[in-house]
């Protein structure tokens, strides 16, 4: 039981370096034209953030080390792109993107880091930290909802690229049977809702994509697209949020 739960949580190593890695392309966009456009940082934030919190996780809760790693290297790769921000955008997104980070990345992780380790021990310390993981990640999970109601509403999967939702899918599934096989449930549930989703996404782009006319935009990167579907949400949120003030 032990070397298969290794050998998914290596597989889920992978899945998630892709998953990581999938924006390259549009921040080789960024160096290019020396711009940020109008990509949102706030979706880099967020994940830096998580990964920073499951890195907390994995180092804390004894045999966690991939989970650990992987979101160790999430880290590494999430400054780049929010550096990246910081260099290229204009000037009022660099204010907001360094006050996000200040306070989002490294105040909260600072704030937990200090927390935990003063009040709290042993076990409670662990299921502290799992909680607040699996908390952000399952609204992580939840984002793609904006772009999969405009997919119901517009009958077009223009802004839900397939192999996005894809590896969000395998990336559900991996790390779930991960969690399974090491129960560990802070893991498994965001996990699993990650599941769900994914397979709701495959099941709209299944039923929309054949209806789907043919557009600039199936020529555009998967990068672009994961951009402008991350652009979305962070927009209907932003104005969910000014609905409800």
């Amino acid at each position: 039981m032990t070397r298969l739960s290794f050998i998914v949580g290596v597989v889920g190593n992978i899945i998630s370096v892709l998953l990581f890695l999938s924006p390259v392309g549009t921040f080789r966009r960024v160096l290019r034209n020396r711009s940020t456009e109008e990509f949102e940082s706030l979706p880099y934030i967020c994940t830096l953030l998580n990964s920073a919190l499951w890195t907390y996780y994995g180092v804390t809760k004894p045999g966690s080390f991939l989970v650990a790693t992987v979101n160790g290297f999430g880290v590494v790769v999430e400054m780049i792109y929010v550096t990246l921000f910081l260099i290229f955008a204009p000037p009022t997104m660099r204010a907001k993107t360094g006050m996000l980070f200040g306070l989002l990345d490294v105040g909260f992780p600072a704030a937990t880091v200090l927390a935990t380790q003063l009040i709290l021990k042993g076990d409670l310390r662990i299921d502290v930290i799992g909680f607040l993981c699996a908390g952000l990640n399952i609204v992580m999970y939840g984002s793609p909802l904006a772009a999969m109601k405009t997919v119901v509403t517009t009958k077009s999967v223009e802004y839900m690229p397939f192999l996005l939702s894809f590896f969000v899918f395998l990336n559900g599934v991996v790390w779930t049977f991960y969690a399974v096989l090491v129960e560990d449930y802070f893991l498994g549930v965001p996990n699993g809702i990650g599941f769900l989703l994914g397979t709701a996404q495959l099941l709209l782009y299944a039923i929309y994509s054949r209806r789907q006319r043919p557009s600039k935009a199936s020529s555009h990167d998967l990068e672009d697209e994961w951009q402008r579907e991350r652009l979305m949400s962070s927009s209907s949120t932003n104005l969910e949020e000014k609905n409800e003030v």
